[in-house]
Order: C-alpha cells, then sequence, then structure tokens
C-alpha cells in the first residue's frame, strides 16, 4: 500500500493564532511593538529559527536567543486556540480504514508537535511515523526528513503512488524531490510560490478521490 504524509501548520492544523501571539510574546520580551498576523505567517514553513530571524529581524544576529525565548512561551501556548481543520478527523480515519500508511513530514518544533498530536488523539494514524524540526538535519524543502518518516513506517521506501500534503511551496517541491506526488492545500496560510504540485485541495475531505486512483 502507498503512503500519504503531511504537513501540520496551515495543513492538519489551524495554528495562526497561537503562532502569532508566541511571536509577540517574545517580541514584548525583547521591548519590541507586536506584528499583525499576516506579516508574522509570511514567515511560517521553513522551520521555528527561520521564522524568528524574519519575525525579529530586529535581532536576527542572536537567533540562538530568540528560540530559547520563543521556545518557552510556545510551551505554554501551542494548545490555546489551536484546532484541527474541518474534515480532517474525518479523512484520516478514512484513510485508516482504507489501509494507507499515514505520516507527518514537518518543519514545526517537535515538542509541540508531539504535544498536539497527543491533544488530538492522532498519534492512532501516524504511530512512529512522525518526522518534525531537530528530528532530522536537514529540513524541507530536502527530501531528507520525507526519506526518514517513510523509513519509520517500517521500511517504505517512496514511490511515485505516494502523496506529499501540505499549504507551502516547501511541502510540494519537498514532494518533486523525492518523486512522490503533491497536494496543496489552498486552505491553509502557506504560499505556494512557483512550486509544481499535483491537485489543488480547498478542504481535506477532497483528497479522498484523488488517492481512490492509487488503490
Amino acid at each position: 500500500m502507498n503512503a500519504v504524509f503531511f504537513d501540520m501548520d496551515g495543513t492538519l492544523i489551524d495554528s495562526r493564532a497561537d503562532l502569532t501571539a508566541t511571536v509577540n510574546h517574545t517580541r514584548r520580551d525583547l521591548g519590541l511593538a507586536e506584528k499583525p498576523m499576516e506579516e508574522v505567517l509570511r514567515h511560517v514553513g521553513c522551520g521555528a529559527k527561520h521564522l524568528l530571524a524574519h519575525a525579529i529581524p530586529e535581532r536576527a544576529d542572536d537567533v540562538e536567543k530568540l528560540w530559547e525565548i520563543f521556545r518557552s512561551h510556545y510551551m505554554e501556548h501551542a494548545l490555546e486556540t489551536v484546532t484541527l481543520y474541518p474534515t480532517v478527523r474525518k479523512t484520516l480515519d478514512e484513510l485508516r480504514d482504507r489501509g494507507w500508511k499515514m505520516g507527518v513530514n514537518t518543519s514545526k518544533p517537535n515538542f509541540a508537535t508531539r504535544a498536539i498530536i497527543e491533544h488530538f488523539g492522532l498519534g492512532r494514524y501516524f504511530g512512529n511515523a512522525v518526522v518534525a524540526g531537530g528530528d532530522c538535519d536537514a529540513k524541507k524543502p530536502d527530501p531528507k526528513p520525507l526519506r526518514e518518516c517513510a523509513a519509520r513506517m517500517g521500511g517504505h521506501r517512496l514511490s511515485s503512488g505516494d502523496w506529499m500534503v501540505g499549504d507551502s511551496w516547501t511541502d510540494m517541491r519537498c514532494a518533486d524531490n523525492a518523486g512522490i506526488k503533491g497536494a496543496f492545500c489552498t486552505f491553509g496560510f502557506g504560499t505556494l510560490g512557483d512550486s509544481r504540485y499535483t491537485v489543488k485541495i480547498s478542504r481535506m475531505e477532497e483528497l479522498l478521490r484523488y488517492l481512490r486512483a492509487e488503490e
């Protein structure tokens, strides 16, 4: 059976408010003015340190300090307003029932990824097949974390029948670099840029009809 890999922010979960609040907590700690949500979110998708360097450019020369402040706040606030996007659980249930292997490939910090997976009871779908920021020495669009996630499925080998689902150019380019299909989520808050994709979906459940063709 083929496999489908999911991004987290902007794909499985709507974390816009928590991410923005945590960045602004960090900015306030540094005596800086808050930034509007849209300005913060445009930098999501390449990992927390990339987000911090671009959302707090005034202190970009000390990203490690920014990371420590951000991490402390995010550990406290990561679950405050985060929600699953509509039809996510329905889609995961059906894919599991149909025998699809499923995993998570995200640049989101591993401590937050695992807390959110536990909070929503998503471990039943993904098991050990979760690769987050800090779990691999590369990040999307490099295909290495995708291959690591596949390996955690019990040695799954990526093939052209597999899918990467995400809302960012990093997800689609990661899929392209790994030789698998890409489903771009238009309901998320990432940007596609000039990255190639296989299909676009406006609700998660739309993925089901495309994956039926691979069964």
